[in-house]
């Protein structure tokens, strides 16, 4: 008797199979066409789903018949349903980068731009009060020299004086706070 059973199973076995290798030999090449569609033309991503559709096929071979509904249908749903799935996964994990163009991906980091203003307050700090008016008023409020001359009651020459001889100095404590950063 079981002898019987294990022949069986064996027959059934390779009943499964052939139709598995039938299903594979017809439908292998369109699925792959409609999975590249799907996919922008990533023929390795292609070729995962559509082997993922069939482990899927193998798993359900007893309702894949003609006589239960359309093959065809049963099979692109999934190979739909899984590139839309990787597509969701995609969206909910931080963008993946190849090794290679790393370097050009790569985001701010946001503390810099803290260190940065850190480093603009420290250097503002060092200048004289004059030349630290001029400079904030130029480059942060956005002032022309003529504005600024007429708000601090100096000739616009000194305006542009103060901005030059700040923008040196400004230099020069920037250049000593990176090399001592380094």
């Amino acid at each position: 008797m079981a002898e019987r059973v294990q022949s069986k199973r064996h027959s059934s076995a390779l009943e499964s199979e052939s139709h598995l290798r039938e299903l594979v030999d017809i439908y292998q090449q369109p699925l792959l066409r409609y999975a590249q569609r799907l996919t922008g033309g990533d023929t390795g991503r292609a070729e995962d789903v559509v082997q993922e559709a069939f482990l899927r096929a193998w798993r359900h071979l007893d309702q894949l018949t003609a006589d239960r509904g359309s093959v065809t249908g049963w099979l692109r749903r999934v190979v739909h349903n899984l590139v839309m799935d990787g597509y969701r996964m995609k969206k909910a994990r931080p963008t993946e980068v190849d090794i290679e163009n790393a370097t050009e991906v790569a985001t701010a980091d946001p503390m810099a731009v803290v260190v940065d203003s850190l480093l603009v307050e420290q250097v503002l700090r060092g200048l004289w009060p004059e030349h630290r008016a001029a400079l904030v008023e130029t480059y942060l409020n956005g002032r022309t020299a003529a504005e600024i001359s007429a708000t601090l009651g100096v000739p616009v020459g000194t305006v542009k004086s103060r901005v030059h001889y700040a923008l040196r100095a400004a230099r020069k404590a920037t250049a000593n706070h990176l090399l001592c950063a380094a």
